[in-house]
C-alpha cells in the first residue's frame, strides 16, 4: 500500500495542500482496496462518513429517478475526490457510485478530515473549491438538459470522453461504456442513444468496434447544433 505523501494522485485534488506530518497520519488510518468492474462502491441511502479518494479507475455516479430509471450524474475518474458532502453534513448519500472498469480506491475516515479542515486554511478553502467546481458543474448540467438537444449531448459527451481519457493503442476511446451507459449520461432512451450513435457513424464522425468507440471527426462532433 503507498504512503499518502508518495502518492501522485493527490496532486489532482485537495489533499495536496496537507503537510507531511499529515499526510504520514493520514496513511495510518486510511484502507485501500480494489474494486471490479460493475462492483458498488457505495449505494444512494448510505453514509459514507468519510471520503474516497480515486486511484486508479473510473465510476459512474448514478441517481434513481421515480420511473425507477438510473440517470448518470457524473463520472469520477482518477485524481477525484468522492464524499466531500458526508464532512460538512450528516445527509445520507444521495447517489450510487458504481465502477466501470477496475479501480482502485482509498477511504480516508471524516474524523481524520475535519482534524485537519479545523485546522489547515489552505487545505479547506482547497476542499471548498472542489466542492464549488462540483456545483458549477451540477448547474451547467441542468443547462444542458434544458437548452441542448439529445444529439448535442451526446456529442459532448464523446468529446468530453475523448479529450479526459487516453485513447487505447488502437485508437479507441480509453474508458468503454455501454450503450445504455450512453443513454443514462444524456437522459435519452437506449434505443435513441443507439440510434444517434450510428447516425455519427454513417456520418464519419466515429467508427466502432463493439462497445469500444473511436472518434474519427473531433471538430465536427464539437459543431453539432
Amino acid at each position: 500500500m503507498m504512503k499518502c505523501e508518495q502518492c501522485i494522485v493527490r496532486q489532482f485534488n485537495a489533499l495536496k495542500s496537507l503537510e507531511k506530518n499529515d499526510l504520514i497520519r493520514i496513511s495510518g488510518c486510511k484502507t485501500s482496496k480494489f474494486i471490479q468492474k460493475g462492483e458498488v462502491l457505495f449505494r444512494e441511502g448510505e453514509s459514507i462518513n468519510g471520503v474516497f479518494c480515486i486511484k486508479e479507475g473510473v465510476c459512474k455516479l448514478t441517481k434513481l429517478s421515480a420511473n425507477g430509471k438510473d440517470q448518470i450524474v457524473k463520472l469520477v475518474v482518477r485524481g477525484d475526490l468522492l464524499g466531500q458532502r458526508s464532512l460538512v453534513t450528516d445527509e445520507k448519500s444521495n447517489l450510487t457510485a458504481i465502477a466501470v472498469n477496475e479501480m482502485e480506491v482509498c477511504f480516508i475516515p471524516k474524523s481524520e478530515i475535519l482534524n485537519d479542515l479545523s485546522k489547515n486554511a489552505n487545505f479547506s478553502l482547497d476542499m471548498l473549491q472542489d466542492m464549488a467546481k462540483e456545483l458549477r458543474i451540477a448547474d451547467n448540467v441542468i443547462v444542458d438538459m434544458a437548452q441542448k438537444s439529445v444529439k448535442q449531448r451526446l456529442a459532448d459527451v464523446l468529446v468530453y470522453l475523448n479529450t479526459t481519457f487516453d485513447n487505447d493503442d488502437k485508437g479507441f476511446l480509453g474508458v468503454t461504456l455501454s450503450r445504455e451507459d450512453y443513454a443514462n449520461l444524456v437522459g435519452t432512451a437506449t434505443e435513441s442513444a443507439i440510434r444517434i450513435l450510428s447516425q455519427f457513424k454513417k456520418e464519419g464522425y466515429i467508427s466502432t468496434t463493439g462497445k469500444q468507440i473511436k472518434i474519427l471527426d473531433l471538430e465536427s462532433l464539437k459543431r453539432i447544433e
